[in-house]
C-alpha cells in the first residue's frame, strides 16, 4: 500500500518523520457504464472545444476563474513553491482530551508509521500521550488544504484523524422536537437497550447487501437465474401503542440472546 502523505510531527524541537497510510480499503462491487446497445464501455474524453481534439494529462493546467471566462493559471511547483517547511510539517498545536473533539469533527483517518530512526521519538509521544490520556491538535498542508488533525493513541500506535473545521459544518437543517415521555416508556425504552446491549465485535458484521450482489453477478456469469428477494410485508401493518411495541420487541429480544450466547460461548 502506498502512503497517502508524508510528514513529520513536529513536538517542541522534536521531529519525527512519518508516513500515512489510510486505514481503510475498498471491497465494493464496481460497474463500468457500457452503452445500452452495443455493451461497449462509455469512454470518457477531456475534449478542448477551440482546439478542437482530444486532451491528455500533460495538456490540462489548473485555472482559478477570477472572472467569467477568465482564469489565471497556478502550475504544480508554483503552488509547491509556496509551502514553506512548516507547511510540510505536522505541527502540534496543543493537547486535549478526546472527549472535548466532537464525532461530528473527524473526516478520514490514517495509519501514521514512523520513517526509518524516528522509532524512538515515536515511541516517547505515543506512550506519553497514551499515559496522560490525550489527543493531539495539530494543523498541516496536504495538497492546496491547510488540514486541521487529530492525533490519537491506540492500542499500537498513533492514528491521525483529519477534522472539518468549524465553518465547515453545516448546522442543523431543521429543530428536533423533544415532546414529553413518560416514566414508564423511558423505563421500557432502557430495558430493551438492556437486552440488546452486547459486546462490538467487528469480525460479527459484513455487507450482506454485497454477498447478494455478487451471488446474483456469479449466477448470471453461470447463466442460472437470480432468485429474487422476498417482498413480504410485515404481518401488522397497523400502527400499534409505543409502550405495546417496546413490550413487543423485548419479548422478541429473549430467543435471539440465547442464540447470540451459544455463539459467543462457542467463539471463546
Amino acid at each position: 500500500m502506498a502512503a497517502a502523505h508524508k510528514g513529520a510531527i513536529s513536538f517542541g524541537l522534536v521531529h519525527i518523520p512519518i508516513q500515512m497510510y489510510r486505514t481503510t480499503q475498498d471491497h465494493d462491487i464496481s460497474f463500468n457504464q457500457l452503452c445500452k446497445d452495443t455493451h461497449e464501455r462509455v469512454r470518457y474524453k477531456k475534449y478542448c472545444p477551440n482546439c478542437e481534439k482530444e486532451l491528455k494529462s500533460a495538456d490540462i493546467v489548473k485555472g482559478y476563474q477570477y472572472e467569467k471566462d477568465k482564469y489565471v493559471i497556478m502550475t504544480d511547483d508554483e503552488i509547491d513553491e509556496l509551502k514553506v517547511e512548516k507547511d510540510r510539517t505536522i505541527n502540534i498545536l496543543h493537547f486535549t482530551n478526546l472527549e472535548n473533539v466532537d464525532d461530528i469533527y473527524y473526516e478520514k483517518n490514517y495509519y501514521a508509521i514512523p520513517e526509518k530512526h524516528a522509532e524512538k521519538a515515536y515511541e516517547l509521544l505515543y506512550e506519553a500521550m497514551r499515559k496522560q490520556g490525550v489527543v493531539a491538535i495539530a494543523k498541516t498542508v496536504i495538497g492546496t488544504k491547510e488540514t486541521l488533525l487529530a492525533l490519537c493513541p491506540q492500542s499500537d500506535g498513533l492514528l491521525v484523524k483529519t477534522l472539518f473545521y468549524q465553518e465547515e459544518i453545516a448546522p442543523l437543517p431543521k429543530d428536533i422536537l423533544h415532546p414529553k415521555i413518560s416514566k414508564a416508556e423511558l423505563n421500557m425504552a432502557e430495558k430493551l437497550i438492556q437486552s440488546m446491549t452486547a459486546p462490538y465485535e467487528p469480525q460479527q458484521y459484513h455487507d450482506e447487501f454485497q454477498e447478494k450482489l455478487r451471488a446474483a453477478i456469479e449466477a448470471k456469469i453461470n447463466g442460472s437465474q437470480i432468485v429474487q428477494a422476498s417482498n413480504a410485508k410485515p404481518d401488522n401493518e397497523t400502527p400499534i401503542d409505543l409502550m405495546e411495541a417496546l413490550q413487543q420487541s423485548i419479548a422478541s429480544m429473549a430467543p435471539k440472546r440465547k442464540v447470540a450466547a451459544k455463539r459467543r460461548s462457542a467463539h471463546h
